[in-house]
């Protein structure tokens, strides 16, 4: 098995560093604290084409993979010191519009995927409610076929790019609704341009960490769509949709974690070599010396994780096990990770001065975003015992 990064992925991954240096982090701990999303930011990534970077290439997209996607946001995080912007970009790509592109009618590839390719628009994506998060079952928002519209009502939260995107993919309970060969009931997907009339952005909300990635509820009152507006065959969208979703946010959006590790080591490794203390660098001390080897296999440990769900994903293989795995583990050692970085820091890396303060701030959403780190361990466990 060859774990080395081909000339072309090392070209990638020095490209973005690169532009991430020079367009990204300029401003990125301002934009943290105002919670702030910066467009000329979001259309310079258009540029370069990370907008349309998992999207194929016959819609103006990159047409990569899911191995070369986490690469991306992986350069991106660790050159931009943003990981709202990866947040932002990614929730964009694989839970925006990847399910218009795997499941979506010509007509509506046409319609959507080159202007979320090109960055002109901004994606986003509906599953989670006020009062059911990781339980998708408890659903509550609902589509009722009305000749050949349908009329949509219900609530969601916590939606990335909610108050800036465009076009809303999102999931709600048809239950009673039947198409041939479908199965009928269970969960519909529809796709909603921002100007659907009955479709409005709720509360905007305050996070803690990941702050210049925009988040806010989507209210949605006697929507009125045409048929064409369904992404894929009624009652499939929880399963067919929902869970390939969420295993390309487990095995690619997670890249920017790895990319938030690396530079949260390579600035912790700098200031240990720096700062004086008892006459000596502390990085002589055994104590701090240890953490920053804890640092580094909890940072090569995930990130091996992390690109072998990928791989397996990119193969066509089963990747469910090694997606939750990747999640939960790749989380906790994030938060390890920045817990870590502050602590050689001092009392420096509780000052937001310093990159490593808001670096566990954003290291928590790793831990609850896109399937909580208990329920990977549901999902595991469950697969383990079938």
């Amino acid at each position: 098995m060859d774990f080395a990064l081909s000339e072309e992925q090392q070209s990638l991954y020095k490209t973005i560093v690169e532009f991430a240096r020079d367009v990204v982090e300029p401003g990125a701990g301002e934009r943290d604290r105002e919670g702030r999303f910066d467009r000329d930011v979001w259309d310079a990534c258009g540029q370069v084409g990370l907008t349309g970077m998992c999207i194929g290439e016959e819609w103006g997209g990159m047409g990569a993979g899911a191995v070369d996607t986490g690469l991306a946001l992986e350069a991106l995080s660790y050159g931009g010191l943003d990981a709202g912007l990866g947040l932002s970009l990614g929730a964009h790509l694989v839970i925006g519009a990847k399910p218009i592109e795997l499941h979506g009618t010509d007509e509506q590839k046409a319609a959507y995927l080159p202007k979320l390719a090109s960055g002109e628009w901004i994606g986003a994506w509906g599953i989670t409610e006020p009062d059911h998060g990781s339980d998708t079952s408890g659903i509550t928002s609902r589509g009722v076929p009305d000749g050949d519209h349908w009329i949509l009502n219900g609530t969601k939260t916590f939606i990335t790019n909610g108050p800036v995107c465009d076009v809303f993919t999102v999931i709600v309970r048809t239950d009673g609704a039947h198409e041939e060969g479908a199965g009928g009931g269970g969960m519909t997907a529809f796709i909603l341009p921002r100007d659907t009339p009955g479709l409005s952005v709720g509360n905007v909300l305050d996070k803690s960490g990941n702050r210049s990635s925009p988040t806010s509820e989507m209210v949605m009152v006697d929507v009125r769509v045409p048929d064409s507006a369904r992404l894929g065959p009624i009652g499939t969208a929880q399963w067919a949709i929902g869970f390939e979703c969420f295993s390309w946010e487990r095995t690619v959006m997670l890249g920017s974690a790895i990319g938030g590790m690396q530079r949260g080591l390579d600035d912790s490794i700098a200031y240990a070599k720096e700062r004086q203390a008892f006459g000596k660098p502390i990085a002589h001390f055994q104590t701090i010396a240890h953490k920053l080897a804890d640092m580094k296999i909890n940072l090569e440990s995930a990130r091996l994780m992390l690109r072998y769900g990928a791989w397996k994903k990119d193969q066509g293989l089963d990747h469910q096990m090694e997606a939750s795995m990747a999640k939960a583990y790749v989380g906790a050692c994030a938060l390890a990770n920045a817990d870590a970085a502050i602590q050689i820091h001092g009392g420096w890396g509780y000052i937001k001065d310093f990159p490593v303060e808001r670096g566990w701030r954003d290291a928590k959403l790793s831990t609850i975003g896109g399937g909580t780190s208990e329920i990977q361990k549901v999902i595991i466990s469950r697969m383990l015992l079938a």
